[in-house]
């Protein structure tokens, strides 16, 4: 588990920083080696141009690098939540209900249904 989080904290960084890299560029050149246009800077417009170019390409790789190796580190448990658990239990607990009957006509014995449908509409059984 340790070393998940850890390649994905790594994964996280590279990330943030790609994003930083890409931005400071510019497509036409530009970016931040526009702003050391003096030639007399140890680190010329070009130079910095490259080194922004090879450290996209590294981070690229390095991202690419630590997403396949967190697949060989993913924990990995057979376990089963307590939730899920629950859950089962509460499925073969519960009864299944039948959409076909009409509700409540599932709750009497076969007897009283007998004795309701034998009886006419609007009589109600007389009960001592």
């Amino acid at each position: 588990m340790g070393a998940y989080i850890f390649i994905s904290v790594l994964i996280f960084i590279a990330c943030i920083l790609l994003i930083i890299v890409v931005l400071v560029q510019d497509s036409k050149g530009g970016g931040l080696a526009s702003n050391f246009s003096a030639s007399n800077q140890v680190m010329g417009v070009r130079k910095t141009a490259d080194f922004l170019e090879k450290t996209t390409w590294t981070l690229a790789i390095a991202l690419v690098g630590l997403s396949l190796l967190s697949i060989f580190v993913i924990p990995r448990t057979q376990t089963v939540t307590t939730y899920d658990s629950q859950l089962m239990e509460y499925i073969e607990r519960t009864p299944a209900v039948d959409f076909q009957q009409p509700p409540g006509a599932g709750t009497q014995t076969p007897a009283e249904q007998q004795q309701q449908q034998q009886q006419p509409v609007g009589q109600q059984p007389i009960e001592d």
